[in-house]
């Protein structure tokens, strides 16, 4: 799906992605992720808009948005930080990199920077142990993540000179 403009009528933006999907209930989660790549979380009037337009209670677009807990109904940043916890990144010290990020951005986990630029989370795994300890922004991974490449990464992010040394970037 190629991201509609969010700032379109928000029920143009829905009908021309619940189209796309013919409407199905079967297809609910897809509709919710599109709805999610195009706005970075899901707001409540397009979950409404979703409702009215596919004939499906309101109450049953929220179930499915809340009990996965890939759907967020808070606003993330542009470059959603995502650092992993579980097991064998904690051994390597992720709490030090979550650490790092949090006084770097200036937010806790969880929170979204002032000008919402950047948004961090951690999550429990992110399916990727052996490259420990691994984050995520948006949709790239960077593994064997340092206190160091930290500051690159961001650097990249931030619109600011390309880090001269790969931050593990992994494909």
């Amino acid at each position: 799906m190629n991201p509609v403009n969010p700032e379109y009528d928000v029920n143009e933006v829905i009908a021309t992605i619940v189209n796309e999907y013919g409407a199905k209930p079967s297809a609910l989660i897809m509709i919710l992720q599109d709805i999610q790549k195009n706005y970075r979380y899901l707001p409540r009037d397009a979950m409404e808009a979703v409702a009215k337009k596919m004939h499906l209670p309101l109450a049953q677009i929220y179930g499915v948005a809340t009990f996965y807990k890939s759907f967020s109904l808070e606003p993330k940043g542009k470059n959603h930080v995502c650092v992993c916890t579980g097991t064998a990144c904690h051994v390597r010290q992720a709490v030090v990199i979550v650490d790092k990020l949090e006084r770097e951005l200036g937010i806790t986990t969880g929170g979204i920077t002032p000008d919402k630029e950047f948004s961090l989370e951690a999550v429990n795994c992110l399916g990727a142990c052996a490259l420990g300890p691994l984050v995520t922004v948006n949709d790239q991974y960077y593994g064997n993540m340092t206190v160091t490449k930290v500051d690159k990464m961001l650097n990249e992010f931030r619109g600011k000179k390309k880090a001269t040394e790969p931050a593990g970037e992994v494909a």
